[in-house]
């Protein structure tokens, strides 16, 4: 068994990905948050209420749950297949992994000073958790959304609405997450004096990357000594499903390490990769720069970012965060992709084995996580992050599949 250790000796890269390309009005800015961030680490006080936060008002640690059912179904009639384990993120307060990274970086805007926050959102999962951080610390909290997720997601938008954030529909563009990220930055750079742009992935500028990453690896970490005190070994393959990529990098990184984890990402496949139709950043994409940092974005040959689609709206993003390209690109994790339809069979699987309603995000998962535990056989262990529950999706999901009597 090896330790974890953080790879990249360069904050602010990973090998040629992340980086700043920001207009010059946000360097202050960034510079600021990241004082404030390593002033925050050293400080006990500072620490000691996130955990305290964690733990009694988020819900932390969340269970690690094998999914007896699920792993019978990977078996099939000669049950050969690895237990898969679900990592339920979904019970945590918000319904998602995003109170993580939201706890630490609202923490961080009250320690500078700043009394007003703005997000972006597609699925509304960071959204929800951006306007509980703001409730909870008394803080204005505006969240950008695109329209065609406010009608997506509706039932998160009235959460957000009832924790007292201003939901702000964004009509340009897609009218999905990259137009919601676009719109954000554009009022960051105009009231950056004031307001902290609290990002919601590992995607952006640094030190959003790294910030995001270091607040959202308790989700391995806690993996890590569950899986040891329940199998008292470590999996033998962990897997996520990846947008911008906060849910696996948070399962991913204190694994990089361990060499004999697999680490596995699982793209949205829309319609499939090869229509065009998608949002498989990793699997179909390119090198470029988006939304200050390199990594690899969906674009033409003249760099302009691509539509992208997916039946997710938190997937529905056009890059993905520079650690995971640099992941992909070293080989240390793979990448996949699940179509929509593969999407919603995950979903069904969930439902009907297990009793549990997951997002359609983390529903791309669980068919290659069925298919992975199939390979590997009975003496593995495979663990599924479970990044949100489903309840904002039932209309979506009931819509596409027509389960709803006229």
């Amino acid at each position: 068994m090896t330790t974890p250790t953080i790879a990249p000796p360069d904050l602010s890269h990973y090998g040629r990905f992340g980086g700043r390309f920001v207009p010059e009005a946000l360097i202050a800015a960034l510079d600021e948050l990241e004082a404030a961030f390593h002033s925050a680490q050293a400080d006990e006080a500072f620490g000691a209420r996130m955990s305290e936060l964690r733990r009694h008002y988020g819900g932390r640690p969340t269970p690690l749950y094998l999914a007896e059912r699920l792993s019978a179904h990977a078996a099939g009639p000669d049950g050969a297949a690895a237990r898969i384990y679900l990592k339920r993120e979904d019970l945590a307060h918000t319904g998602s992994h995003k109170l993580c990274n939201v706890l630490g970086q609202g923490l961080l805007t009250e320690r500078m000073g700043k009394r007003r926050i703005i997000a972006e959102t597609g699925a509304g999962q960071h959204g929800v958790a951006a306007a509980t951080i703001a409730a909870l610390l008394g803080m204005e909290c505006i969240v950008y959304m695109g329209e065609e997720d406010c009608r997506r997601q509706r039932l998160n938008v009235i959460r957000m609405r009832l924790m007292g954030a201003e939901v702000v529909p964004v009509t340009s563009g897609t009218r999905t997450l990259k137009d919601a990220i676009n719109e954000t930055m554009r009022d960051w750079v105009t009231n950056v004096e004031t307001t902290h742009y609290l990002i919601g992935s590992v995607v952006g500028p640094h030190p959003f990357p790294m910030i995001v990453r270091e607040y959202v690896k308790v989700i391995g970490e806690e993996v890590r000594a569950e899986l040891l005190g329940r199998e008292g070994r470590l999996p033998d393959a962990v897997v996520a499903c990846v947008g911008g990529g906060s849910n696996a990098m948070g399962l991913f990184h204190p694994f990089i390490g361990d060499t004999d984890v697999r680490l596995v990402g699982v793209e949205a496949g829309g319609d499939g990769v090869d229509t065009g139709r998608h949002a498989a950043t990793l699997s179909g994409g390119s090198e470029g720069i988006l939304h200050g940092a390199r990594s690899f974005v969906l674009q033409d040959d003249y760099g302009q970012v691509r539509p992208t689609h997916s039946v997710s709206a938190g997937l529905d993003y056009p890059g993905v965060g520079p650690e995971h390209a640099w992941l992909h690109d070293t080989g240390r994790a793979t990448y996949t992709s699940a179509t929509d339809e593969q999407a919603l069979e995950g979903f069904r699987l969930l439902c009907e084995l297990e009793g549990i309603i997951p997002a359609l995000e983390p529903a791309h998962a669980v068919v290659p996580t069925v298919e992975l535990a199939r390979r590997l056989g009975p003496d593995a262990v495979v663990v599924l992050n479970l990044s949100g529950r489903g309840d904002k999706d039932v209309d979506e999901v009931a819509e596409v599949l027509r389960m709803v009597d006229a």
